[in-house]
């Protein structure tokens, strides 16, 4: 399957995931994960995070985001590339 971002597995259940700033915002889909996880901004530029039901909410870089399991979720195009630091719960 292919993705929309490149990922790195850094150690045990912690993964770097980069968006490219020319990913097409049309593979930037709806979907829900099997585990709980936390992700880490580590470069973002008017990204967004949307849970959910809820409006969508800036990515803050040096903040952390709790996404739980089975819960729908999309990122949201931005400027310049996104840079996650993902950890699977």
């Amino acid at each position: 399957m292919d993705y929309p971002f490149i990922e790195e597995h850094i150690k045990e259940n912690i993964y770097l995931r980069e968006f490219k700033e020319d990913v097409d915002s049309g593979e930037l889909k709806w979907h829900m994960d099997q585990e709980d996880r936390e992700v880490k901004i580590i470069k973002s530029n008017g990204w967004k995070l949307q849970l959910d039901n809820q409006l969508p909410i800036y990515l803050e870089e040096g903040k952390t985001y709790f996404i739980e399991k089975f819960l729908f979720h999309r990122v949201i195009k931005g400027k310049g590339d996104l840079v996650v630091e993902i950890t699977k719960k």
